[in-house]
C-alpha cells in the first residue's frame, strides 16, 4: 500500500491486491530471444502512467478488460512474457518462458483530480500507480514488464506500466500499447510487430568508422560535481507555441541559419542555459546527447512495426565558452550537425563499437535530452477514449532534461530537469529571457 500526505489534511491511500501473472492466451515461441547492441545500453526501467475517464463507462470493468486484452496482445508481442537472462557472451537476452508480466489491481481513496493536485506538489506520489517488485537487486531480478490498474473514486482509472527500455524504445512502446488498446476494442492490429532484431547484429568483423564521441569521458575541470553537494531542485518550465515561435526567431536572427525545428532551438537553449547555470569554465568540454530514430535511416530501412530499440544516441561536443560567447544559432548548428551525423554507417559503427568495447555512454559534462514531445503516448485507447493524462513517473536524473508535450492540443512543451538550487536560479533567469 502506498500513501502520501497533502497539507496534513488528506492522506492518499492506494490499496494494492496481490500481483498475479498474465500469460499469453495461446502458446507462444519458447527459447532465447536476441537483443541487439542498441538494446544493451539502455536496460533501465521506464515508468509511465495513462489516466482514463469516461462518465458513461465508469471503471467497474477496467481491470478485467485491460487484463484480458493483455493476455491476447502478448501472443503477438511474446518476448514481453519472458524474463531477462545473460547470454554466454555476457549480454542480455530474453528467456521466452511465457510466464507473462505481473498484474496488480489497486484502488485509490480519492478522485483523479485530487491525485493530480497532490502530484503537482509532489510528483513522486505518482509512483504509487506503478508496481515495482520489492527486493529486486538488479536488472535480471527485475521483471521485464509490470502492469497496475488503479481505480479512483470518481470513476477514472490509471494504467501504470513499468517496462525495461531494452525491450522497446518510445516508438515501439507506443505501438505496443496502441495494439493492446486495439485488441481491447475488438479490432485487428493496425501494425503487427516485426520481432526479428538480428537485422541489427554487429558486423563480423566489427568496423568502427566514427569517433563515437557519445562514449567520450570528459574531465570535470569546472568542479561542477561540488555544486551537486547542494540541495537538488526539480522544476518544469512551460513553453507555449508563442514562446517556441519567439525562440525559433531568435535562433534565426543572426542570419547564419535559414531554418530550424522547435526541437533544435529548444535543445540549443537548454544546453547553453545549463552550461551557464552550472558555471562551467570556458575551456570545459561539454557534450550533448539525444536519441534519433534510426528506423528510416538504416539501409535498408527497418521494417514497419519493428519492435525494439531503433534509436541511436547522437552527440555534439563544444567548449562551454564557445557555446556561451556565440549567438544561439551556433548551438542550433551543433544540434543540427548531430542530427545529420545519424546515417546507416554511423549507426552500424555504434553497434560495432559496443561489440568490441561493451562501453556505456559517459555522462561527465553531459546533457542528455529525452523528448516525448514527438511521441503519441496520449493515443492508447482501451475503450474509454484517449488518455486524459499521460506521462513518465519520477524525476529526471541530474544529467537529463525531459521535453513533455502539454496543453489540450499538446503543442506546448514543458521542460523538466533537476539542478543544484543556486544553478536553477541562473537557469531560470536565462530561460525567462525568451
Amino acid at each position: 500500500m502506498g500513501s502520501a500526505a497533502c497539507d496534513g489534511k488528506f492522506e492518499l491511500e492506494i490499496k494494492q491486491e496481490e500481483p498475479t501473472r498474465v500469460p499469453p492466451v495461446e502458446k507462444t515461441e519458447k527459447g532465447h530471444y536476441f537483443l541487439c547492441n542498441l538494446d544493451q545500453n539502455i536496460a533501465v526501467i521506464m515508468r509511465t502512467i495513462y489516466l482514463y475517464k469516461s462518465p458513461e463507462k465508469g471503471n467497474a470493468d477496467a481491470a478485467k478488460i485491460v487484463r484480458e486484452s493483455l493476455s491476447k496482445v502478448l501472443v503477438h508481442f511474446y518476448p514481453l512474457a519472458g524474463r531477462l537472462t545473460m547470454s554466454p557472451e555476457g549480454k542480455l537476452i530474453v528467456d521466452c518462458i511465457g510466464e507473462g508480466p505481473l498484474f496488480v489491481e489497486a484502488e485509490a481513496n480519492c478522485s483523479v483530480l485530487e491525485l493530480v493536485g497532490i502530484a503537482g506538489a509532489d510528483p513522486m506520489v505518482l509512483k504509487n500507480l506503478i508496481y515495482d517488485v520489492p527486493g529486486a537487486k538488479n536488472i535480471i531480478e527485475t521483471p521485464i514488464f509490470t502492469v497496475q490498474v488503479t481505480k479512483f473514486s470518481c470513476g477514472a482509472f490509471a494504467v501504470g506500466l513499468a517496462m525495461n527500455h531494452c525491450m522497446a524504445d518510445g516508438i515501439s512502446a507506443v505501438e505496443f500499447i496502441n495494439s493492446w488498446g486495439e485488441i481491447a476494442r475488438g479490432l485487428p492490429l493496425s501494425t503487427p510487430p516485426s520481432l526479428d532484431r538480428t537485422i541489427l547484429k554487429a558486423r563480423d568483423p566489427p568496423q568502427i568508422e566514427f569517433p563515437q564521441n557519445e562514449f567520450l569521458d570528459i574531465e570535470d575541470i569546472s568542479y561542477t560535481h561540488e555544486l551537486y553537494d547542494e540541495e537538488m531542485v526539480h522544476r518544469a518550465f512551460p513553453f507555449s507555441p508563442e514562446k517556441l515561435g519567439r525562440l525559433k526567431e531568435k535562433a534565426l536572427e543572426s542570419g547564419a541559419l535559414s531554418k530550424c525545428t522547435t526541437f533544435e532551438a529548444l535543445t540549443a537553449l537548454v544546453w547553453r542555459a545549463r552550461c551557464k547555470a552550472l558555471r562551467m569554465h570556458p575551456d570545459q568540454q561539454t557534450k550533448l546527447l539525444f536519441a534519433v530514430d534510426g528506423r528510416s535511416k538504416f539501409d535498408p530501412p527497418l521494417p514497419k512495426g519493428f519492435f525494439g530499440n531503433g534509436i541511436v544516441l547522437t552527440n555534439a561536443l563544444c567548449k562551454a565558452g564557445d557555446l556561451l560567447e556565440t549567438p544561439l544559432s551556433h548551438a542550433v548548428e551543433l544540434v543540427q550537425g548531430a542530427v545529420k551525423l545519424v546515417t546507416d554507417s554511423y549507426m552500424r559503427s555504434a553497434i560495432d563499437y559496443f561489440e568490441l568495447t561493451r562501453a556505456r555512454p559517459s555522462m561527465n559534462g553531459t546533457l542528455l535530452i529525452t523528448a516525448w514531445s514527438r511521441l503519441a503516448f496520449h493515443s492508447p485507447n482501451f475503450g474509454w477514449g484517449e488518455t486524459i493524462y499521460t506521462g513518465p513517473v519520477g524525476v529526471p536524473e541530474k544529467e537529463v532534461a525531459l521535453f513533455l508535450p502539454s496543453g489540450e492540443d499538446r503543442r506546448s512543451i514543458n521542460v523538466h530537469l533537476g539542478m543544484p538550487a543556486s544553478a536553477m536560479k541562473i537557469f531560470e533567469e536565462e530561460i525567462m529571457r525568451i
